[in-house]
């Protein structure tokens, strides 16, 4: 049953009560669902729907765009990786044509990540309901939407029906407010606060983002806030639509023409949580009392301070968590007590959907005029027009002067499906989301830090904390 209009909700509740169809007596309910995102792992759902002689219902809905294995170094299948790889890119591009789907070709100036591409493009709008068979779709909740990842059979329902059976989470408010130091970020932020409530610790949430510190986020800085609620078991991650938002989405390919525009800000600012709407758990964070994070072990939740030091396991408080702590330090090659700010590295990556679009490119240039990067270092942009957009602005000839290895966009080492591996053993600062064993490579110790502190890691060669000397790097 839909809520009752004068009970306060909340802009979950809010956006889910106008896209349910119905409830099931067992919970489940079914949601229309506004906007079907797929990559090229989408050949399962469509040889099932070939199996079952369906067509996607609602191609117009469905946007498609090959950002997992796709090659760096060109842009053509057959600069991938392996032939496979190169024939999965070709087959997405032919179920695409099939389905009659709009798609971005890794030819097409609109290709990229596609948790970047779809709020660059307009595809991402306030108040729609979006699902990619990706975890971190719950990036696109940072313009006021209910964003989430689905398997490949609920890609299938989605696309033959425009609609999915899903259990409303319960809602967990993070509120932040302060003023952040010099040198912190969204980044920051996220590592902070999964080092507080844990990697499960939003399990069976949604978080709506609140509070000063996130109301003064430019769209860039949500989009990373909301990209990493995954991180912290969340179902995806909210921040309510304002101003900031609006001036983001305006003009935009896929956007409101002006004609329609009045009526769509009107909408949209009705989608905040009204005074008084219950939330099942609140967090806080002080502003003031984060700092530059880096994580230690192998999972975002092992992450300190940058002048912080390597935990000791058995300082905490369950068994499950001092073996895991122990595990992952045997690992990545640590010992409780070393200080992590000046420890040597051998790679930097300084892309993936979390922290690869314009602001963050800005961020990492700003870390090395006039520096050389000291060990192998590469960026990759979030989409074609990020990458032309940091060319035009002569930060794409900053980085090849200082030694980086300026790609083509994609998803690259953050996911290390395409080619772009770490080696074993070797200790790589990322701009990515997940530290997990192998994840970039099997046996590579991966270091999760804010562009800007990758950067400084690059032209040190080490871990640093770019507070020092006004916050410029040491």
């Amino acid at each position: 049953m839909k809520a009752a209009l004068d009970t306060p909700r909340t802009l979950l509740g809010k956006i889910w009560d106008e896209h349910e169809i119905l409830r099931h007596p067992s919970g489940p309910s079914l949601l229309y669902i506004d906007r079907d995102m797929i990559h090229e792992g989408s050949f399962h759902a469509f040889a099932d729907l070939k199996a079952r002689g369906l067509k996607p219902r609602r191609p117009k809905q469905i946007f498609g765009v090959a950002d997992h294995y796709v090659p760096t170094r060109g842009r053509t299948a057959q600069d991938a990786a392996t032939p496979a790889i190169a024939r999965m890119i070709e087959t997405f591009d032919e179920n695409m044509q099939w389905g009659g789907v709009r798609h971005f070709s890794l030819s097409d100036r609109r290709q990229g990540i596609v948790h970047v591409v779809a709020p660059e493009q307009g595809i991402t709008l306030p108040g729609l309901t979006l699902v990619c068979s990706d975890s971190h779709t719950s990036t696109q909740g940072a313009l006021g939407s209910i964003a989430f990842g689905i398997g490949q059979s609920e890609n299938a329902h989605v696309l033959a029906t425009q609609t999915l059976w899903q259990l409303r989470p319960k809602v967990m408010r993070v509120t932040i407010d302060g003023v952040l130091a010099e040198g912190v970020t969204a980044k920051d932020v996220m590592l902070a606060l999964i080092a507080k409530i844990g990697a499960a610790g939003a399990g069976g949430y949604a978080i709506e983002f609140a509070g000063s510190v996130v109301r003064g986020l430019s769209i860039e800085g949500r989009l990373t806030l909301c990209n990493m609620s995954i991180e912290a078991a969340a179902r995806f991650g909210m921040v309510a639509p304002d101003d900031t938002t609006f001036a983001y989405v305006r003009g935009r390919h896929y956007a409101p023409s002006e004609q329609e525009w009045e009526g769509a800000v009107a909408y949209w600012r009705t989608l905040a949580s009204d005074e008084g709407a219950y939330f099942d758990r609140e967090v806080h964070l002080d502003a003031a009392e984060i700092a530059p994070m880096v994580t230690w072990g192998t999972s975002p939740e092992d992450a300190v301070a940058i002048d912080g030091l390597v935990p000791d396991p058995a300082r905490f408080d369950s068994a499950d968590r001092r073996k895991s702590a122990q595990k992952s330090l045997d690992y990545m090659g640590l010992k409780p007590g070393m200080a992590l700010q000046g420890l040597a590295l051998d790679k930097v990556f300084i892309g993936s959907c979390t922290n690869s679009r314009i602001e963050d490119l800005r961020s990492a240039a700003a870390m090395i005029k006039g520096r050389k990067a000291v060990i192998p270092s590469i960026i990759v942009p979030g989409s074609t027009q990020v990458r032309e957009q940091a060319e035009a602005e002569g930060l794409a000839a900053l980085f090849r002067d200082a030694g980086f290895e300026w790609r083509e966009s994609g998803c690259s080492m953050c996911a290390a499906i395409n080619g772009d591996v770490i080696g074993p053993g070797e200790r790589c600062a990322s701009t990515s989301n997940r530290n997990f064993v192998g994840r970039q490579g099997p046996g590579a110790r991966t270091h999760l830090v804010s562009p800007a502190m990758a950067a400084a890691a690059a032209v040190t060669g080490c871990l640093t904390d770019i507070r020092r000397n006004g916050g410029g790097v040491a």
